[in-house]
């Protein structure tokens, strides 16, 4: 692995939480390739692991974090490993989803890890598989059903 490589991958993954933290959409669609396995039930076991359309999941996790105030991903200790045009990243994660600002109370966080399955493409790394392993979380999960709904409703005209 060259190190070159690592720090694509790298970079790949860290802009699939910048994608979603700063709401850009397109840059949150550019680290998937077409077709993309998820894997979440650590975090909700209600929601099996699926394999879908990257346009799909990209339109799947819009309303949740469209109903949030702010959410911020932080990554760290990434693992690589490169297997010719493919590899897996294993990063150290905290996630955490603020409904409203001024509220302590409206907060909830959650820590573990990503482990992402990635291809070589003519266009540079791309994710093929997430897989989200839940360790803790703290503060009230209430709030992303809350904001789930608040992201589903239509936008005022004005």
């Amino acid at each position: 692995m060259t190190a070159t490589d690592h720090q694509a991958v790298c970079e790949t993954v860290y802009r699939y939480a910048t994608g979603i933290d700063s709401r850009d959409w397109d840059m949150y669609r550019s680290v998937f390739a077409d077709e993309v396995s998820v894997d979440f039930t650590s975090y909700n076991p209600a929601q099996p692991a699926a394999h879908m359309r990257a346009d799909e999941w990209v339109a799947s996790v819009q309303p949740l974090f469209s109903g949030l105030a702010a959410t911020q991903h932080s990554m760290t200790n990434p693992t690589v490993q490169l297997r010719s045009d493919t590899a897996s990243c294993t990063m150290y994660m905290q996630a955490a989803h603020a409904l409203d600002h001024g509220n302590d109370d409206a907060w909830f966080t959650i820590g573990g890890y990503y482990r992402n399955e990635l291809v070589r493409t003519a266009l540079g790394w791309r994710i093929t598989a997430v897989t989200l392993t839940v360790l803790w979380r703290r503060g009230d999960e209430s709030i992303m059903a809350t904001a789930a709904r608040r992201g589903s409703q239509p936008s005022p005209p004005y």
